[in-house]
């Protein structure tokens, strides 16, 4: 999405009036008699009043001056009852350029530089945005000029970072949930892309172009889009929104623990912590990178392969011994569970009754997952302890598992000598009837 130019009709959906006593509120313009709200139904949206501006610009050719027109009646705006006039000011009853008298208070297109306090007349405004939604947060404007977006606006005057209109495209503004909407949790990705991703735009800057691309090849990506979770974190998760700033700003762990606190809090504890902040690395991300975040697997522990430690550590350092140790625990762990879960399945598909064995090796997954979460605390120590309760739980199972497997063998032994036996008394029985079926015959003469 291409942020609307300062001079297009794309940027003038905004929430209040310039009138030339000075700036005048949209609630106070919405208070004008011309611009009372539309009734609305079940079924369709709040429509322009008849003879506004909707209805010069609905029939003009140039798609700049009609699309609004069109797309306004879907926007939220509208379906709270504002009109044109709410925003751009000017006469909504009056046919023809006269509409668009400045003594009406008719303004153009606002500059970049003037789109938030525009915006934020009535978004900042705690009583008016009660009105509408209690929950809407009304300081956006004030993180917005805390952003690198907003810096640059106020001090530089820079026209081409994104403002308000950038990321809610006038006159088609829907509620984030809606699934059209710009800022659709799935669709931040590809809106901050239009600008992030676009070389020419960003060559000023001297910023990367392909964090879209890799984010899309991440595990974030993958369980937001593939397997429909929202909640997975996209953009403005990590970087804010209206107070977007890079995640080293401050402490990237801060970012990373907010959905991963126990992690971050057990790294933030860590004496790696420290030396990270020593060296100047990004914490979480030295490790799982930042936009292409893969899975987490047990292969980026240790000091041989792929695993990531052997960026810092050779396998002969401290270092590479201590990951190589905590690497070898936790195989050790998954192993004698693979072991035991694997004797337990044998027994079920066997017939035998091992549930209980079977639910008591959940403990053993807990502990496994235990172990690879304290291994952010670098502590071998802590991984130990986790992996020696697990593997006590696991050896416990294998054995369940076993004994069920001996006592199948059991009867199935049983078993074949009660056939066996029976099988005798039945021949012995049959041999025994043919003997006096044939002594029968000898006496009768037969």
């Amino acid at each position: 999405m291409t942020r609307p130019s300062s001079h297009g009709i794309g940027s003038w959906l905004i929430l209040v009036a310039l009138f030339p006593s000075g700036l005048v509120s949209a609630q106070q313009a919405a208070q004008q008699p011309a611009q009372q709200p539309a009734q609305q139904s079940d079924e369709q949206p709040a429509q322009q009043p008849a003879g506004s501006c909707a209805t010069c610009h609905s029939v003009l050719g140039d798609e700049r001056l009609a699309g609004p027109a069109a797309s306004f009646p879907e926007d939220i705006h509208a379906a709270r009852g504002f009109g044109c006039s709410a925003c751009h000011g000017g006469n909504p009853a009056v046919m023809g350029p006269d509409a668009m008298d400045p003594e009406m208070g008719y303004i153009g297109a606002p500059e970049p530089r003037q789109v938030p306090e525009v915006c934020g007349s009535c978004h900042s405004s705690l009583p008016f945005m009660r009105r509408f939604d209690p929950s809407t947060r009304v300081d956006q404007v004030s993180e917005y000029w805390t952003s690198v977006h907003g810096q640059r606006l106020a001090e530089l005057n820079d026209p081409s970072v994104a403002t308000c209109v950038s990321c809610h495209p006038a006159h088609s503004i829907r509620p984030a949930e809606d699934p059209q909407s710009s800022v659709h949790p799935l669709n931040v990705a590809g809106l901050c892309g239009s600008c992030h991703s676009d070389v020419a735009r960003m060559a000023d800057y001297g910023i990367p172009t392909d964090q879209r691309e890799k984010y899309e090849r991440s595990r974030h990506w993958q369980i937001m889009s593939g397997e429909g979770d929202l909640s997975a974190p996209t953009c403005n998760d990590c970087h804010g929104n209206h107070g977007a700033a890079p995640p080293g700003v401050s402490w990237v762990g801060n970012v990373c623990g907010q959905c991963h606190a126990v992690q971050g809090q057990l790294f933030g504890n860590s004496f790696k912590s420290t030396m990270f902040t020593v060296i100047g690395a990004p914490g979480c991300a030295t490790c799982h990178g930042n936009h292409e975040i893969g899975p987490a697997s047990d292969e980026m522990l240790g000091a041989q392969g792929q695993a990531v430690c052997t960026r810092c550590h050779t396998p002969e350092s401290r270092g590479g011994q201590y990951a190589t140790e905590m690497r070898s625990l936790i195989d050790s762990l998954q192993a004698s569970f693979d072991q035991a879960d694997s004797v337990l399945t044998r027994a079920e598909e066997a017939g035998m009754e091992v549930s209980q064995a079977q639910f008591g090796l959940r403990d053993a997954t807990n502990s496994l997952i235990k172990a690879r979460t304290v291994l952010h605390s670098f502590s071998v120590d802590s991984v130990r302890a986790a992996v020696d309760s697990g593997l006590e739980v696991t050896v416990t199972a294998r054995e369940q598992g076993h004994d069920a497997l001996s006592e199948l063998r059991t009867r199935r032994v049983g078993l074949t000598v009660s056939a066996a036996i029976i099988l005798v008394l039945i021949v012995g029985l049959v041999l025994k009837i043919r003997e006096h079926e044939g002594i029968s015959d000898q006496q009768t003469g037969r």
